[in-house]
């Protein structure tokens, strides 16, 4: 087969000849492959696209009237490239779309469950006996030391300490309690 043209092993092939397409396939497969590598840059893509080629040429292989097999198999495998490459962009601008929008959907929640939490915390904050809130608010918003604290309420920064550490526990408990429900609602 090795002596036979183009010509005639298109002749045979259209007659279901195996062994001629075998030929033909071992005939051009590197230099198609070549030209498909050229462009996608992926050996499995390009090693696809010649796979559809040829897969191609035998499925038409009755009806198919060609001149130049070379030119035909090179043209056939450029828009067989060009299809995976058009394929590939869109997957790929799909992809970004869609990462996008979970982003952004996901930022969004986000910041609306942090709402929702600093709202809580809020709450119970207000929900704090009159001292204990004052002596957190002074802790944590102002940032005053439990000295500090003690001085301008003429209390024991050890009475400071219990109220802090009274505020944070009552903080810790009813948070708990909301996160289950927060997380219930999430998923």
């Amino acid at each position: 087969m090795n002596a036979c043209s183009d010509s005639e092993l298109l002749m045979m092939l259209s007659s279901d000849n195996r062994p001629a397409f075998g030929e033909l396939y071992n005939r051009y497969w590197e230099k198609l492959f070549a030209l498909a590598y050229n462009r996608l840059k992926d050996i499995p893509a390009a090693e696809d696209a010649v796979h559809d080629v040829f897969e191609s040429l035998w499925n038409n292989r009755r009806k198919a009237q060609i001149l130049a097999l070379e030119n035909y198999l090179a043209t056939a495998v450029k828009y067989t490239v060009l299809a995976q490459i058009k394929k590939r962009d869109h997957a790929r601008k799909y992809a970004q779309e869609y990462e996008h929008r979970y982003v952004v959907h996901s930022k969004t929640e986000s910041a609306l469950h942090n709402r929702r939490i600093l709202e809580i915390i809020e709450t119970e904050i207000n929900r704090l006996p009159e001292k204990c809130r004052l002596i957190f608010k002074y802790s944590r918003e102002q940032g005053m030391s439990s000295r500090e604290i003690a001085a301008a309420l003429d209390v024991s920064p050890k009475t400071v300490d219990n109220q802090i550490y009274r505020a944070l526990s009552h903080l810790k408990l009813r948070l708990k309690q909301h996160l289950h429900s927060l997380l219930f609602s999430i998923f």
